[in-house]
């Protein structure tokens, strides 16, 4: 019996992730998959290899070796123009060189019985170029070499198997193991023949067993496309982009947390007989369409889960979904080479000193800053004049960029997601990378000193000059522990995870206002009432004295800004749901306490439509505000949509960890009122906690009464200052007058805590008191409240100080 190191080909049945020496990381990949995980449900198409014995046979047949290493002997290292010389040499040797006869025969009889397995005459595969070397935990060699995509016929996949051979010897592919270290002469290919499924007529993409920028693994990230999935990594569009929580999707959750509709304006389908695949445009209809189902999102989600357990280690998967078949499948796996569950656990925090406006703004990758000069570069022909620590700036990059890429402070892109080619790279590089800035390459100026910022979330900033920072590291492990619960507070959802790797116990305060400002952008009320603005009905332009000119105007402004939803309170509903999800999340399963929305009047007049449903008032501060507003019979409406984006985040995403808060309750009355609304409105189960601000005087004097409504109290200082003291906070004069540490304001603290203690409930603090005055964190520890919560730049630090100031 021939052994497999002794093969041509094996099948994929044949390998498993042993025998990367033999098919490299994909296709031993591919074989150990489809040997464990098919009988498991997932669908794997099949295939076959040509192996590393192939490889060298094809060598030793043509005396390649010895030419190569003569070629590489007189090779300029770190050279760009040398370098492309000498690749395209070295590719020119291999595609004149002719397979063995045994070689090319097994390659026929393999293609031939495959073809057959799928009923087909000549059936079409993918060609997948598969180095002994990659997809290692320390080097991916993502698109460093060639795939060949619907490859039909003996003859054109013999050619396309010498083609991902010769891509061995790419530019990229040869600065990418110079980078790592590799011998050239030590790593073979493996070309993986692969049943080519048909996304040309469905949809395709990439998913993550974890958060890419954060590194949060509780999370699988999904990024989807019409048609053939090569235009994501490219990164000619942005994809749909989906998160999936897996602690509940196991649990059986709906827990799709996050659904964004991308930019799929082109897709790339199979081609006729003078090209394989060519890029055509997506139909105005289809753009604004999710390219899968919610039924098909969870399904790849499950999967994710499956493949991560079998590998007990993070993964970056492809999937396809076949139009002909309606089936969705595997097609490759490989490790997630940037966030090493193994590495040490340490926590950066980046203070950016500048009030500058960003001049461009994009998606986030990474999560460092980079300073350097603009080199504006429309064509990969142009990067041989890159300089060092420039900052790259060009419509997007694909594998022959990398060469240059390495050589970068920043990185900047007009196209693509968290998941196109150079996302990918820049994240495996550790190069701070802002894409999808859609005009970049036009605000910029070519030598401009510029800095991209990657510290802040989801959003990318690029400030022009060059911006000075300051960067804390710190070991997570050694930082001391406090009798008294640190939380943090957190507005935007998209730091929630890589927050939550902060010595923390959950969430004091999330703040709905950042969701709806930034996400929603519209007036709540707007929004449910828009089919009547739109149809102009009197009845309505008449109760809010306006004409139907303005109707329309709004009406148009909501359009645009809600493009994928024709129910416009589903769209509140959904994207109040995802972020308050988000965050509940990044923090599972200890408690996030989310405050109803606490818009005043002049701040929901800014929203869209915002003027048609809001007064003027003097003092917004001590308006229309808080419990009031949510039982106004009018705004009821805003506050039944709020309850239910709750109601959907705890039951449908299974995040029973959320608990809610209402804020500004001035009296008794208000309190009995709106706890008996937040009932009506489906927030009445017994195990969902409802707490109270405290930040009015009249909620400390009678602290013991609310106590009997609520389940405890937050306490906001910045607003029980104000009110305490007799003052307008807005107001510079007096500005100064207002101090948490005053001692009327302390002893109302002091009294809410002791009753809270006494009551046995829940008592916090989510002012920025404690962030601001450690001092004032100490009164708190003294007085024994249960939670601070701070906010994330200064969890670390008040948590050092005060265990200084204990050990005193």
């Amino acid at each position: 019996m021939v052994s497999k190191k002794d093969k041509n080909i094996l099948w994929f049945e044949e390998l498993s992730s042993k025998d990367t020496e033999l098919a490299g990381g994909k296709n031993a990949s591919l074989g150990e998959m489809y040997s464990n995980l098919t009988e498991k449900g997932v669908n794997i198409p099949n295939g076959f290899a040509l192996t590393s014995k192939a490889y060298w046979n094809f060598m030793e047949a043509n005396g390649l070796k010895k030419k190569i290493k003569e070629i590489f002997k007189k090779y300029k290292k770190g050279n760009i123009e040398d370098l492309q010389k000498t690749s395209k040499k070295l590719r020119k040797l291999i595609l004149d060189s002719p397979f063995p006869e045994d070689l090319e025969k097994d390659i026929r009889q393999a293609y031939q019985k495959l073809s057959k397995e799928y009923g087909q005459k000549n059936v079409s595969i993918a060609a997948r170029s598969s180095a002994t070397s990659e997809d290692s935990k320390e080097a991916s060699f993502a698109g460093q070499h060639e795939t060949f995509l619907n490859i039909r016929g003996e003859e054109e996949v013999l050619n396309a198997s010498k083609k991902c051979v010769a891509s061995l010897f790419l530019e990229r592919a040869i600065s990418y193991r110079e980078e790592k270290g590799f011998n050239h002469m030590d790593v073979a290919l493996s070309v993986g023949i692969q049943k080519m499924v048909r996304s040309d007529i469905a949809s395709s993409g990439i998913m993550f067993t974890m958060d890419t920028e954060s590194g949060f693994e509780d999370v699988v990230l999904i990024n989807s496309i019409w048609g053939i999935g090569e235009l994501i990594v490219q990164g000619k569009i942005t994809p749909d982009q989906f998160y999936v929580f897996k602690p509940t999707l196991k649990e059986g959750y709906d827990s799709i947390i996050v659904k964004n509709l991308g930019r799929k304006n082109k897709k790339m389908v199979f081609g006729d007989n003078k090209e394989n695949v060519k890029e055509i445009e997506v139909e105005k209809s289809k753009q604004l369409e999710f390219s899968i189902t919610d039924e098909e999102v969870l399904q790849l989600a499950k999967w994710a889960c499956k493949i991560e357990d079998h590998y007990d280690y993070p993964q970056d998967i492809e999937w396809a979904k076949d139009g002909e078949t309606g089936k969705l499948f595997i097609v490759q796996s490989r490790p997630e080479t940037v966030h090493a569950p193994d590495k040490e656990k340490t926590y950066k925090e980046y203070n950016l000193k500048t009030d500058k406006v960003p001049i461009v703004e994009g998606i986030a990758i990474g999560d460092k800053i980079g300073s350097g000069k603009a080199h504006i570069i429309p064509d990969v022909s142009e990067i041989a004049d890159f300089k060092e620590g420039e900052i790259l700036v060009t419509n997007m990059t694909d594998p022959d960029w990398v060469p240059i890429m390495r050589k970068a402070s920043a990185i900047i892109t007009n196209e693509g997601g968290k998941s196109c080619h150079a996302a990918i790279v820049a994240r495996e590089l550790g190069i701070p990378t802002i894409v999808g800035t859609e005009n970049g390459t036009k605000i910029l100026e070519d030598g401009q000193m510029i800095t991209a910022d990657c510290t802040q979330g989801l959003e990318g900033k690029v400030f022009e000059g060059k911006i000075e920072f300051d960067v804390e590291e710190y070991e997570l492990e050694k930082i001391p522990e406090l009798d008294t619960k640190i939380m943090v507070n957190i507005g935007a959802p998209e730091i929630a995870f890589s927050s939550s790797f902060l010595p923390q116990e959950g969430v004091g305060l999330a703040r709905e206002e950042f969701i709806i400002a930034e996400k929603i952008r519209a007036h709540p009320l707007a929004l449910y009432y828009y089919e009547d603005l739109k149809e102009k009905k009197e009845k309505l332009l008449e109760k809010l004295d306006i004409s139907k000119k303005k109707a329309e105007e709004v009406v148009k402004k909501i359009e645009k800004n809600t493009v994928e939803h024709s129910d416009k309170k589903e769209f509140f509903i959904k994207e109040l749901a995802e972020g308050v999800s988000q965050i509940a999340a990044g923090f599972y399963p200890k408690e996030v306490i989310v405050r109803f929305s606490d818009f005043k009047t002049n701040e929901y007049k800014n929203l869209i439509g915002g003027e048609l449903f809001e007064d003027e008032e003097s003092n917004p501060m001590l308006g229309f505000r808080g419990a009031s507003r949510y039982l106004d019979d009018e705004f009821k409406h805003a506050f039944k949509m709020e309850c239910k984006a709750i109601k959907r985040a705890r039951e449908k995403f299974g995040l029973t960890n959320i608990s809610v808060m209402v804020p500004f309750c001035r009296t008794i009355e208000e309190g009995k009122e709106v706890r008996e609304l937040i009932e009506k409105f489906g927030l009445g189960s017994d195990d969902i906690n409802v707490y109270v601000m405290c930040e009015i005087p009249s909620n400390v004097i009678i602290a013991d009464q609310f106590l009997e409504i609520f389940d405890g109290m937050s306490i906001g200082t910045n607003d029980l200052t104000q009110l305490t003291l007799g003052l307008d906070r807005d107001n510079a004069k007096i500005a100064k007058v207002g101090d948490e540490r005053d001692e009327a304001v302390k002893k109302m603290v002091a009294k809410v805590i002791q009753m809270c203690k006494e009551k046995d409930k829940y008592v916090g603090i989510c002012g920025e008191a404690p962030s601001t005055y450690i001092k004032f964190a100490k009164f708190l520890m003294d007085e024994g409240i249960e939670s601070m919560s701070l906010n994330p730049n200064v969890v670390i630090k008040t948590i050092m100080q005060l265990a200084e100031i204990k050990k005193d």
